[in-house]
């Protein structure tokens, strides 16, 4: 059995990340791959719960916080961490790095406490009990803060977070920045400022470098001639 992969999509709202998602699902199974595709906030039950309260429902960031947390808790348990140990690959539409990001750098929440939470909800899951679950892969969509927000201007009525101004992405923009920078090895950063079919590109090299698909794979999910 094929070892679990874990492949997350990180960017700022208006990045393009999810626009992607699908074709790389399609790569991995014509690749022979079992593949799950899930998001964050969401991804169970409760969690899709807790996701209408945190993008309609005003709260402080220690609140958001801790529902974030508490979902991912529990989309780890029920989901995530059940697919790993079926040998499948899982992407993922955001996960901790988001958190980091959003109510770390964009709300300005204590980075600490976050780390403390990450510990506490991400081990105890797997086999081996110290492991904190992290993505294998995370593949950063980076874009100006500018041109995400005229994406986002032309898009459907805005969440609370999307109808945050611009030097709120700003700020988001860099806590993803500092993520990556802090484990380099882990992160594949994404130009996302082009057109569809040169991020397409990215995404599938960035995939090929790794040696996680082979050369033969393409962006619509087919193959080269």
């Amino acid at each position: 059995m094929s070892k679990g992969l874990f492949i997350s999509f990180e960017g700022i709202d208006g990045a393009g990340k999810s626009t992607h998602i699908d074709a790389l699902a399609r790569a991995f199974r014509d690749a022979g791959r079992v593949v799950t595709l899930t998001r964050e906030p969401g991804g169970t039950p409760l969690a899709e719960k807790l996701r209408e309260m945190l993008l309609h429902d005003g709260m402080d960031p220690l609140t958001e916080a801790l529902l974030a947390f508490a979902g991912r808790r529990d989309h780890l348990r029920c989901v995530i961490e059940p697919a790993l140990a079926r040998g499948e690959v899982v992407l993922c539409d955001r996960f901790t790095d988001a958190t980091f990001a959003y109510q770390g750098a964009g709300r300005g929440f204590d980075p600490q406490v976050l780390s403390y939470l990450e510990k506490l909800v991400q081990t105890g899951l797997a086999d081996d009990k110290a492991l904190l679950r992290n993505p294998d892969v995370t593949i950063w969509f980076d874009v100006p803060p500018e041109v995400a927000a005229q994406r986002l201007a032309a898009a459907r009525a805005p969440d609370r977070f999307e109808a945050q101004p611009q030097a709120f992405f700003e700020r988001v923009a860099g806590g993803y920045a500092a993520r990556a920078a802090g484990d380099p090895a882990r992160f594949a950063r994404i130009d996302s400022s082009g057109d569809r079919g040169d991020v397409a590109m990215q995404v599938m090299e960035a995939m090929r470098s790794r040696g996680l698909l082979c050369e033969s794979a393409c962006p619509s999910g087919g193959r080269r001639p």
